[in-house]
């Protein structure tokens, strides 16, 4: 969508969105900004089958259906980009297995917290291909860690050209800039090195098969200044207290170089109308955790100043918890002109709210009345089903 769209024509597309939302064309009939059916993003890859960010994974996730894969980006010490959840690779591959690295375990401040392990910026591309990706969730399928190396950013991007070739349709991706202000404290800055590779394949414009995402707001500005591929600004938090609203405590209170500068700002600051008024000064659309979207509480019936356990089983976790009504985010993004991709789907039961019954349809069925732009699911085949049946 460009953004020189007048207030006019953003009511008119909203309009013709609510009519068919409301009853028009059946299946294409979604409140989405542009009256589209909302995207299925392939978060990390397949990661609910396969282990996060691996050639396998994305492969997997384009057969389920997925529209775009999404491969985080740090830098290794020579200044490839590499698709790994973190620059801390302890959980995500089998170095810790590797005797030959034993040596180069140790600490690093990451956005201000204090992490030890093993960091891609230590480590050369070529070690980083004697490595092996591992399922970092334990309640998920251990029986591909080992197998699969980890991916350089234009290895995912040659997958998405000939996957979406053999299946016959255009495959994005959707790049996200991990902690951009630690790795340009270590002289690795990503923001051009990502540009500089996206050009290699003809990708600098709004319709390239390309969105980039970012959880800092700077080099999101820096990166608009350069490049007219879409933008988008994510938005965490640290967890949703009891009563559904959202915890902000650091670092996921705010993006870090609002951290650096004392800027007041907060996660949440972003998606007041005022916030997101700026964003779209600078990026296309917006990543939110989604109970910014839809939040959901725990119940305590009884008053004894604990959760109940709704489900009996002993345990509290996201199936003893309730949907409340949608926050004015998606309405308010819209009308801002930025496009609303939400994070993360998971389909384990345990992940699910008691509203949902054990079934992920029905949570993203609620999300795309809602008006959801995009989902990041774990498992895109539900993600595509709930949408196309």
């Amino acid at each position: 969508m460009s953004p020189f769209h007048t207030k006019a024509g953003l009511l008119a597309l909203a309009s013709i969105a609510l009519l068919t939302a409301c009853g028009g064309d059946g299946d294409d009939a979604y409140p989405t900004l542009t009256g589209d059916k909302p995207l299925v993003l392939g978060h990390r890859g397949a990661s609910g089958y396969l282990p996060d960010h691996t050639l396998e994974g994305y492969k997997k996730a384009i057969e389920l259906g997925a529209d775009f894969i999404e491969p985080d980006l740090v830098a290794t010490k020579d200044g490839a980009l590499i698709a790994r959840h973190e620059p801390n690779i302890t959980s995500t591959t089998d170095v810790a297995q590797r005797p030959e690295f034993a040596a180069r375990k140790t600490k690093k401040v990451v956005d201000g917290v204090e992490e030890e392990g093993w960091f891609a910026s230590d480590f050369t591309l070529a070690e980083i291909k004697t490595l092996r990706a591992v399922q970092p969730l334990a309640e998920r399928d251990q029986s591909h860690n080992g197998k699969y190396p980890i991916p350089t950013l234009e290895e995912v991007l040659d997958l998405a050209k000939t996957e979406g070739a053999r299946v016959g349709r255009t495959v994005g991706v959707y790049p996200e800039t991990k902690h951009p202000t630690y790795h340009g404290n270590l002289g690795l800055k990503l923001e051009d090195r990502l540009l500089a590779v996206l050009a290699k394949y003809g990708y600098t414009s709004k319709t390239s098969p390309v969105i980039v995402q970012s959880f800092e707001v700077s080099n999101l500005k820096y990166l608009r200044t350069k490049t007219q591929v879409r933008l988008v600004q994510l938005v965490d938090a640290d967890d949703v207290k009891p009563d559904g609203s959202m915890s902000l405590v650091a670092p996921y209170d705010k993006p870090y170089d609002f951290a650096l500068a004392g800027d007041p700002r907060t996660f949440a600051s972003l998606l007041t109308p005022e916030g997101l008024k700026e964003v779209k000064t600078y990026a296309d659309g917006i990543g939110p955790w989604k109970p910014y979207l839809i939040p959901s509480k725990q119940v305590d019936a009884n008053n004894d100043g604990k959760p109940d356990d709704l489900n009996g089983d002993g345990k509290i976790d996201e199936r003893d918890r309730v949907m409340l009504p949608p926050t004015a985010v998606v309405k308010n993004a819209h009308a801002a002109g930025l496009f609303v991709h939400a994070y993360t789907f998971r389909s384990e039961a345990r992940r699910l709210a008691s509203d949902f019954k054990g079934d992920p349809k029905a949570e993203y069925k609620l999300f795309y009345d809602l008006g959801v732009d995009g989902v990041f699911s774990d498992f895109p085949d539900h993600a595509k089903a709930a949408r196309d049946h």
